[in-house]
């Protein structure tokens, strides 16, 4: 009876020590700039794009940048509606953000042969209408990650 009671004892240490972790770098993300942000989401992209490589589904990638973006303490929002007001009205057109991080910075995932310059049209509007600074437009689809990256910013 006592080993399992040490086991369980390991098992909870284990896990606040797990929580105290997430929790520091949440509080330290907290107090990040974008440029700040913007740099350890592009190391944390090109880790993952080490792991998994180029050609799978776009969703694939966002949902393990997310993943592997909250595990470091970000706060991270998949899908955030975007909405559009036109004459004092808003309306539902179905912008949608794939990832914002900290609130602060748009992240715009891809997984495509070739951006096209209505991709960077695309997340330089998303970034004027949230009235955002900073936005990466990431395309997993290729060799090299760096090569898919690209900052694009609002009003700097």
């Amino acid at each position: 009876m006592s080993l399992i009671l040490l086991i369980l004892d390991n098992i909870r240490r284990k896990f606040h020590a797990e929580d105290a972790k997430k929790k520091n770098n949440a509080e330290f993300a907290k107090k990040m700039s974008e440029n700040e942000i913007a740099t350890k989401v592009i190391g944390t992209a090109i880790e993952l794009h080490k792991k998994l490589g180029p050609g799978l589904l776009e969703s694939t990638y966002e949902n393990a940048l997310a993943f592997d973006l909250r595990e470091i303490g970000f706060e991270v929002i998949q899908q955030k509606p975007m909405p559009f007001v036109y004459k004092d009205v808003k309306l539902d057109v179905g912008y949608k953000l794939d990832l914002l991080v900290e609130n602060l910075v748009i992240l715009e995932i891809k997984s495509i042969d070739a951006l096209a310059p209505v991709h960077y049209a695309q997340l330089l509007t998303y970034l004027r209408l949230s009235n955002l600074k900073l936005g990466l437009l990431i395309n997993f689809n290729t060799k090299l990650l760096k090569e898919g990256i690209h900052r694009v910013v609002n009003n700097l």
